[in-house]
């Protein structure tokens, strides 16, 4: 049993047998796929990921375009950007307004706060719900932040704003 067992590997020898596309392997050098786009797409299921991973990045891109991520409003050539704090039993409504064209609407600015009644013809009469009125002034300032408390501590508020020209009603979280 201590027979030694020899292995001669001749590879010409093995190559003469071999079909032409076998050949042809062993004759070229091997080509490396360089670069960035290579590795990514190498094969089927990579190429996959990849452009799931491109699609999502554009579909994000889109949405946060087209205003869905932010909680910006605009009214009349001014965007305005709502958050609240909480303080006590009270919120403190902070509203950053941002100049967005060259013109936009200067002067009174009504809002009105409200805690958001989900159905209000079955649940309270209209007597019932306590609105909180406030004004400010809008002037031709790029950037322009005002505070104000209102006497709600509730998870989401309604919130109205009114110029001269038009109205938009939106709700918001304080934090």
């Amino acid at each position: 049993m201590s027979e030694e067992l020899n292995f001669h590997y001749n590879r010409e020898r093995r190559l003469e047998n071999a079909p032409q596309s076998v050949k042809d392997l062993y004759k070229e050098p091997v080509k490396n796929k360089l670069g960035l786009l290579g590795p990514l797409i190498a094969d089927r299921p990579r190429r996959i990921m990849f452009f799931v991973i491109i699609f999502l990045c554009v579909l994000i891109f889109a949405l946060s375009r087209m205003g869905f991520f932010d909680n910006y409003h605009s009214l009349d050539g001014n965007r305005f950007e709502v958050s609240g704090l909480f303080f006590d039993e009270n919120t403190i409504v902070i509203i950053r307004k941002i100049k967005m064209k060259d013109e936009p609407y200067t002067g009174a600015l009504n809002i009105a706060v409200s805690v958001p009644v989900k159905n209000p013809a079955n649940e309270i009469s209209i007597e019932d719900i306590s609105v909180f009125y406030h004004r400010i002034d809008l002037t031709l300032e790029n950037e322009e932040e005002y505070r104000f408390i209102v006497p709600y501590n509730s998870a989401e508020l309604l919130m109205v704003l009114q110029s001269e020209k038009s109205t938009i009603q939106f709700n918001f979280k304080p934090k």
